[in-house]
């Protein structure tokens, strides 16, 4: 199905060494007519990293997205009822995110975001990008696979010898990720080695 038009919702969560990759594919998603809307997690608002600042995050997705983002909880609630977007993306989304969603958590705006839109049960993308995902975070996983209107974007371990429960999403694997999910089909293979 062609992105082109589409209104996708991107909320992204805090794991800042991914942020530059997604920021490359958002600007593709644009670049290919889709509407992008985006959602930032409290943590993406708030923490500096080595990798950037939240100013420069906020900055960045503006000027890809043209839209100012949301950055509340009670911002976020409306997309369910308003039911604007054809498709939620959370790229990347975190352990503790997967973790909280998994469990029915709704604590931040990306979390709210996702829960109202599954509410109008529309599809939910997930760029997976967590240290634990083979550890404690491999049964919020294994919970989300089997969950109503998600699918994963494919992912793999990035660095098995140094971090062997690392898994991280293939970035550039998430438009075609976005246009099955649409049909409501996961793509496949969903585990790629790195």
């Amino acid at each position: 199905m062609e992105l082109y038009g589409k209104n996708i919702g991107v909320a992204l969560t805090g794991s800042f060494c991914t942020f530059e990759k997604t920021f490359k594919v958002l600007e593709d998603l644009v670049q290919a007519g889709a509407n992008l809307y985006p959602i930032l997690s409290d943590s993406s608002q708030k923490i500096s990293s080595r990798f950037g600042t939240p100013d420069l995050y906020l900055e960045r997705i503006r000027t890809i997205t043209g839209r100012e983002p949301i950055l509340s909880i009670e911002t976020a609630e409306p997309i369910g009822p308003s039911s604007y977007l054809d498709i939620l993306a959370i790229v990347p989304c975190t352990g503790n995110t997967a973790a909280k969603l998994a469990s029915g958590i709704t604590d931040s705006p990306v979390l709210m975001a996702a829960k109202a839109h599954l509410r109008v049960n529309k599809p939910l993308v997930i760029a997976i990008s967590t240290n634990d995902g083979l550890g404690m975070n491999l049964k919020n996983i294994g919970t989300l696979f089997n969950s109503k209107n998600i699918y994963f974007v494919p992912f793999g371990q990035d660095n098995w010898e140094k971090k062997p429960n690392s898994l991280v999403a293939h970035m550039e694997l998430l438009r075609p990720a976005l246009e099955l999910a649409l049909e409501h089909r996961q793509y496949q293979p969903v585990l790629i080695s790195y």
